[in-house]
């Protein structure tokens, strides 16, 4: 095998246990591509799951910062070496990729690569995605040291046990949606069973009252506080159903792995984009975690559906003691102040609550034309 920092055995279990660790699939992706970068001493590593229309579904790379995978643009396309991997379902081991004659070039923000080590992950004749590395790091003044059969035997190990963690993860994330779908189906039959009797009673004493204004004031006036009375039984009902509808994922991931998967799959639902992005927060108190979640789907909700927005972006990060959530989009924005006075404000309201409730403070800053931010910012994290 290679005698990279991380060579021999302990490494490779090392990188074995860390994939099999993970449940979330973004984090078995980024696990898998990190840990092969290490493992083989490559400077560049990524992987790609297609979808159906010539693209990725997810890219994940490891070795490029932030600040460079903005500026390189849009996802590749399944095209020149890649697509190789995928189509063809066998190993791509060259000295320089750009002198290949199915090399099509990349974007001019791109990293310079040379060596090039790549694999398909493969479940079965399904293949799941593609796995590669370039630029072996090395001491020679001049080029890549190029990777070695060594090193594409130690990769087709990583990605074998790479195909079990991700569909693994898969796996799980398509029988916690099951089991969601579920719950949610069996809570919604309580509600219309509890409720709907108790709005039925509702209109029927109201129908009483409005028979009695006229012939017996005190009669009506009695039947009012009764539909006053079952108005609140109505609305206690909604809010334990609200309560009991706390997300599984939240109890089983924590705020930080359900909001990510979440926006993921808004992503991927709706033309703008979504993206989040997540520093330094540790677990939060239950009250906490729901309260945050709460206020990020609402604010997501008002972006996505009502204010044209073509980026939207949500960070959960510290300041000082307190976690803070962030909610930014540069849709058509709106006037608060004329918003409240109007009496569309429900959302607003409901989310001014979610925050005092748990200790918590919420800004709303938007204007028409300018987007809009809304930030709670919580006790503890």
């Amino acid at each position: 095998m290679s005698q990279g920092p991380r060579s021999g055995l302990a490494a490779v279990s090392t990188a074995l246990l860390a994939m099999s660790r993970h449940l979330e699939v973004r984090d078995v992706l980024k696990t898998i591509v990190a840990s092969a970068r290490e493992l083989l001493d490559a400077q560049y590593a990524a992987l790609g799951v297609p979808d159906d229309h010539g693209g990725f579904a997810q890219f994940v790379v490891d070795g490029v910062s932030d600040k460079q995978w903005k500026a390189i643009g849009p996802l590749p396309r399944q095209h020149g070496i890649l697509a190789a991997m995928l189509q063809e379902a066998r190993p791509e081991r060259l000295a320089d990729v750009r002198k290949d004659p199915r090399f099509e070039g990349w974007p001019s923000a791109h990293p310079e690569m040379s060596d090039f080590l790549g694999l398909p992950v493969r479940d079965g004749d399904e293949v799941l995605g593609a796995l590669f590395l370039a630029n072996k790091n090395c001491a020679r003044p001049h080029g890549g040291c190029g990777f070695t059969e060594d090193d594409e035997e130690l990769l087709s190990i990583l990605a074998q046990h790479a195909a079990i963690a991700l569909t693994n993860a898969r796996l799980y994330e398509r029988s916690r949606e099951l089991t969601i779908a579920e719950e949610r189906s069996r809570l919604a039959h309580e509600l219309h069973d509890a409720v709907s009797q108790k709005l039925f009673s509702l209109r029927l004493t109201a129908q009483a009252a409005a028979a009695l204004v006229d012939r017996d004031p005190a009669r009506a006036k009695d039947e009012l506080q009764q539909v006053a009375a079952l108005a609140a039984e109505a609305a206690d009902e909604l809010r334990a159903a609200v309560v009991e509808l706390r997300p599984t994922a939240l109890d089983e991931d924590g705020l930080v792995a359900t909001l990510r998967t979440q926006i993921q799959v808004l992503d991927r639902a709706h033309t703008a984009r979504v993206t989040f992005t997540s520093h330094g927060v540790r677990a939060l108190p239950a009250a906490q975690e729901e309260a945050l979640l709460r206020v990020a789907q609402e604010a997501l909700h008002n972006a996505l559906r009502h204010s044209g927005a073509q980026s939207v972006e949500v960070t959960l990060g510290k300041r000082g003691p307190d976690t803070v959530l962030r909610v930014t989009d540069d849709g058509s924005g709106f006037d608060p102040t004329t918003v409240r006075r109007a009496g569309r404000h429900l959302g607003l309201v409901s989310m001014r609550d979610r925050a005092s409730g748990v200790g918590g403070t919420l800004t709303v800053q938007s204007a028409p034309g300018k987007g809009t931010t809304i930030e709670m910012e919580a006790p503890g994290g």
